[in-house]
């Protein structure tokens, strides 16, 4: 019995195509686009002296890139997420990091196993872009759930700087010095543009539709009501904090009481995939008495079609709206 190594060789590529990206990105904008900064990247770059206008145009336009470059062919599946992640990457300096690490996993696919050339060229593409899709999408997931932790806390800070008597732009200045990323520098940008002459709700209303956060919406409706009606914003806004608050202790219940339902959704799709994988390694002739029969072809459809129907239904069943 012969114990093929490649498939831990593919899994160890990907897992570097993911490092390597990573690398690239942290050694480009240095440690201050981290997420785990406790400095938010708006402090850091005026605290070097760049310029309030710069800062606010930089932060803006790396807020608004990925969207207006959703005309890129095949880069519209990752403008959404990109936007959401906040990628301070250009539309083409992802293009161009996907065909580099491309690139480094075709060398890596060669040097490792013995496949063809086309079967490795296919294989370093797919490596290349669900690499850099894969590392977008955890950095928005990430991002996201950062924003959501952060808004309750940031919002009674707001309340308390209300009630101290400082006008509605200052508090969120507060926010802005005392939050760290990823809020910090949203509500920077923010207070930067309030200064300049926007409407603060319009621009709540910005960030609300660009993370897509309903307890952002929030917010900009009572900002917005508050502006036209009048109130108590104080009193609004506690309020609507204890709201954030609670709301967010029912989404980390629900996704406690669905979590074993979801591992036993993934468990199922991918064990027989890993049992498929394993069976070919340890024993690679084990099919060969019937995959010549003509049933052997619409029996793995058939088992393929249920997988995916698997997928699919256990995430159904675990994707509970609250």
């Amino acid at each position: 019995m012969v114990l093929s190594a490649e498939p831990l060789v593919y899994l160890l590529i990907f897992i570097a195509v993911l490092v390597l990206v990573e690398g690239v990105y942290l050694t480009v904008f240095g440690k201050s686009i981290s997420l785990n900064n406790r400095v938010n990247r708006r402090l850091e770059m005026l605290e070097k002296g760049v310029g309030r206008e710069q800062v606010l145009e930089q932060l803006r336009k790396e807020m608004q890139q990925h969207m207006n470059a959703k005309g890129i062919p095949l880069y519209s599946l990752l403008a959404d997420k990109a936007q959401k992640a906040n990628i301070a990457f250009t539309p083409q300096q992802i293009m161009m990091l996907m065909a580099g690490v491309s690139v480094v996993a075709y060398i890596g696919l060669t040097v490792g196993t013995s496949t063809g050339p086309a079967v490795r060229i296919i294989v370093s593409i797919v490596m290349g872009i669900g690499g850099v899709y894969t590392w977008i999408n955890n950095k928005a997931k990430k991002r996201l759930s950062m924003i959501e932790e952060q808004l309750p806390d940031a919002v009674e800070l707001m309340v308390r700087s209300l009630r101290v008597g400082h006008p509605f732009s200052s508090a969120v200045q507060i926010v802005a010095r005392e939050v760290p990323d990823p809020l910090g520098s949203e509500m920077g940008v923010i207070a930067d543009e309030s200064a300049y002459g926007r409407d603060m709700a319009d621009s709540l209303k910005a960030l609300a539709e660009r993370v897509d956060m309903q307890d952002m919406r929030f917010l900009a409706v009572a900002v917005s009501i508050q502006q036209t009606s009048g109130g108590n914003l104080a009193e609004i806004l506690d309020g609507l904090a204890k709201v954030i608050r609670s709301r967010f202790k029912l989404f980390r219940r629900v996704k406690a009481i669905t979590a074993e339902a979801k591992w036993s959704g993934t468990f199922l799709s991918g064990f027989p995939l890993v049992a498929l994988v394993m069976i070919n390694v340890i024993q690679p002739h084990y099919y060969d008495d019937v995959k010549e029969t003509v049933f052997f072809i619409p029996a793995a459809l058939v088992v393929a079609a249920f997988l995916v129907a698997n997928v699919f239904f256990m995430k159904m069943l675990t994707n509970i709206k609250v």
